[in-house]
């Protein structure tokens, strides 16, 4: 990919984006940084989801971590949880990685947007 300054704006725009709602909501990854790679930048699925994974290799997350173990008398995080689920997380993402690689680009775009649209309408619509 060439990098003129409009892909290096559409990428501040993009880490900005997902580093924010991250830190806010709890997202980011897969759900911001995968699509506007497709839309914005013209990537594949395949090639999309390695490249958010790829981002979210060095902690990036470290310092929003850090505000919420620090919040409030003893924090907003449960370590044993976090620690149990980033393990199967690892063997997760390494299982499925080899899944969507098998999966064709088309197809893999629609599981994904099928999947987003049935997680936004249930938080739209759940109680």
């Amino acid at each position: 990919m060439k990098m003129t300054v409009t892909t290096i704006l559409i990428l501040i725009i993009i880490g900005l984006s997902a580093g924010i709602l991250s830190g806010l909501v709890g997202v980011g990854g897969g759900i911001i940084m995968v699509p506007l790679f497709v839309l914005f930048l013209g990537l594949t699925q395949h090639n999309a989801q390695g490249l958010s994974l790829a981002v979210m290799l060095p902690p990036v997350t470290f310092l929003a971590v850090y505000n919420y173990h620090t919040a409030g008398t003893g924090g907003n995080i449960d370590w044993r949880i976090a620690i149990m689920v980033s393990i199967l997380f690892i063997i997760g993402g390494f299982i499925g990685s080899k899944v969507a690689l098998q999966i064709d680009q088309r197809m893999l775009r629609k599981i994904f947007g099928v999947f987003m649209l049935i997680v936004a309408i249930r938080l739209i619509f759940t109680k």
